[in-house]
């Protein structure tokens, strides 16, 4: 390192130095983390690590009176900051239980599925606070008593954390979603109104909770939790941290008067070494211009030969060479076109999907494409994702939707995918209703759009065992989003297989197969799993309402299973089915016959699921006409709760 550089690193490190001694001047506690909301951001965003997010959006004015904020995440009333919302980010770092003391104005709170720890922070500021969302992190101790105070709380959850202790006692009347599963919490669940509304599955996953709604589990031995901490120890650590940072005061001001005869030392050294340095530089120089000179003449050589060579080898081209240079693998004969094709598209961006961003390619002489980037991916050598690949790529039906390549190097992957120009199943359902531009869905579609689904199923299903794809279930990921309308509307199924490429831990995050009771309750999975999903697919499409198991990213949905195995135990099922397909009264006894094989899929016990040949038969064998001349006003239903009740097995 020339000395010119030695003493530009050193000018910094005696700057950063200056400034961690005036951070720690005063009572050891960084400065600027108190005051107005701005402050309180600035805190939480250095204590998290995502420099390529928040440092970079979250800059200049933040919000102003109810204009869009500037900043990501960020939702602001009359320049109020009333919403945080950092989901999926890879946020790491540990919050300071004030981080959240100077957003008096907070009403909606989600860190959701990212890596954030610590305990959990004071909410007794947050008066206004209606949605908390902690669930996907691994926040630890108890929860906070703090969040008993807030009047206003709808929304609770912290579901998939390594929370401890008791339940505080909940008792809120405006509390409507509440979830602390798959912690480490103990005790009695509070005998509360708010909380013994709530199922069995706001509480999986915790080994030492007892009482109801576990109806197996009495609550005969106390169990307590040792690692908490008791206030005598939170008592020292902050003695501890106090006489640690007046230890450091003088250490840092030595540091300091050091440094500073370093430096005069260095600058004199600079000068007198400045003139022998460029003299140094100018010699070397020359000399690089006479090895460039005769290097010139070796490569033009050489650029002959090496061109006769890769003429050659063209036959050859897939090979782990080139395969490391980034080649594009088109697999079958149905298209034919190169990267550069790829690279010269013009792209539009279909979303963020669970595994990667979406994109649509539409290229000048060629057809149009999806292609995904993934992401979270499993550490795999080249050879194992290749086998993976192509594995996934030779399993092939009329349902599935046809996988056309994959590019691979060290940093990127992407896999090419069919377009399918009618977007997705959920988007079918749900978008634009309540609108005259809606096209309404009726029930000859939705049947047909069961039966392709079913297909497809059944032909994962029975290859699974051949497939040279590792996969721990034949789908995984079986929902709406993922079932798509091609230019005829017809099903394709998508996003099969990946379950052979994402590492666990994200898959247990984002895959639905592991919401199902069975992983909830033994951290299982199999095909029965997606005889589930296939279930909550069916529930969608009869009633038209978004599931909690598939909805996407800042999306509520309702927990269907339970609510229509509610309607019918109260008898109140006339309020099931979508308006739709209600109005087609002749379509009645097919959509009772396709609820009760929707039940049957829900079953908690995965053994009295049916298996997806049985399945398949019983929806090919449900009628899809309907009368051309019945009047699609009238909204009355008329069928009787009996109808499905009587042959619907029992909970």
């Amino acid at each position: 390192m020339g000395s010119s550089s030695l003493f530009k690193y050193y000018v910094v490190l005696l700057f950063i130095m200056r400034l961690c001694t005036l951070a720690v001047a005063k009572d050891g506690s960084p400065t600027g983390y108190h005051g107005t909301e701005r402050d309180a951001l600035m805190a939480i965003r250095a204590e998290l690590n995502n420099p390529k997010l928040l440092q970079k959006n979250w800059t200049g004015l933040m919000c102003y009176m109810n204009n869009t904020p500037n900043w990501h995440g960020i939702n602001c009333i009359n320049g109020r900051v009333t919403g945080l919302v950092l989901e999926n980010l890879g946020l790491r770092g540990k919050l300071k239980p004030n981080a959240l003391v100077n957003l008096t104005q907070l009403q909606t709170l989600s860190f959701k599925n990212n890596s954030i720890s610590g305990n959990l922070m004071d909410f007794s500021k947050n008066q206004n606070l209606k949605n908390l969302d902690l669930s996907g992190n691994i926040f630890d101790g108890e929860i906070s008593p703090s969040l008993l105070t807030l009047n206003s709380l709808g929304s609770l959850q912290v579901q998939n954390n390594k929370l401890n202790g008791p339940i505080p006692g909940f008792n809120q009347s405006t509390l409507k979603v509440f979830n602390v599963s798959n912690n480490n919490l103990s005790g009695e669940i509070p005998n509360t109104i708010a909380l013994q509304k709530f199922g069995p599955s706001s509480y999986l996953g915790n080994r030492y909770l007892c009482g109801l709604p576990f109806t197996n589990k009495t609550c005969s031995i106390k169990y307590n939790d040792s690692s908490s901490p008791s206030p005598s120890d939170d008592s020292h650590n902050e003695s501890s941290k106090s006489s640690k940072s007046s230890m450091w005061t003088p250490i840092l001001i030595v540091i300091n008067v050091v440094g500073m005869v370093v430096l005069l030392f260095l600058v004199m050294y600079y000068f007198k070494k400045t003139k022998k340095l460029k003299k140094m530089l100018a010699k070397r120089d020359t000399r690089l211009t006479n090895v460039e000179k005769i290097e010139t003449s070796k490569i033009e050589i050489a650029a002959t030969s090496t061109e006769t060579r890769s003429l050659e080898s063209r036959s050859n081209m897939v090979s782990e060479v080139e395969l490391e240079k980034g080649k594009l693998i088109i697999l079958g004969s149905e298209i034919n076109f190169e990267l550069d094709d790829l690279l010269r598209a013009s792209a539009e961006g279909l979303g963020k999907g669970n595994f990667g961003n979406c994109y649509k390619a539409m290229m000048v002489d060629g057809p149009t494409v999806v292609v995904k980037r993934l992401r979270d991916l499993k550490p795999l050598t080249n050879d194992e994702f290749v086998r993976q690949v192509r594995a996934i790529g030779d399993i092939k039906h009329p349902n599935l939707l046809p996988f056309l390549g994959y590019y691979n190097t060290k940093d990127e992957k992407l896999l090419l995918l069919k377009f399918a120009p009618n977007g997705s199943l959920y988007n079918r359902i749900h978008g634009g209703k309540g609108t005259r531009d809606r096209i309404p869905f009726r029930w000859s579609s939705r049947l047909s759009v069961a039966r392709g689904v079913a297909r497809a199923l059944e032909h994962l299903h029975l290859n699974a065992s051949s497939s040279k794809a590792a996969a721990v279930v034949p789908h995984g990921n079986l929902k709406s989003t993922n079932v798509l309308l091609d230019e005829n509307d017809d099903v394709r199924v998508s996003d099969f297989g990946l379950t052979s490429l994402i590492a666990l831990p994200i898959a247990t995050q984002r895959m639905v197969s592991y919401r199902s009771p069975e992983y909830l309750a033994s951290k299982k999975v199999s095909k029965k799993s997606d005889v589930w999903s296939f279930g909550c697919l069916l529930l969608e499409l009869l009633t038209g309402r978004i599931s909690s198991h598939s909805a996407p990213p800042g999306v509520t949905g309702a927990d269907l299973c339970s609510w229509v195995h509610r309607a019918v135990r109260e008898e109140w099922t006339a309020e099931i089915f979508d308006t739709e397909i209600a109005v087609q009264r002749s379509a009645n006894s097919g959509r009772v016959r396709l609820l009760q094989v929707a039940i049957k899929c829900c079953d908690k016990s995965p053994e009295k699921r049916p298996e997806v040949s049985e399945l398949l038969r019983e929806v090919e064998s449900i009628s899809g006409t309907v009368l051309e001349s019945e009047d699609e006003e009238d909204l009355s239903l008329p069928m009787t709760d009996d109808s499905i009740a009587t042959d619907t097995p029992s909970r």
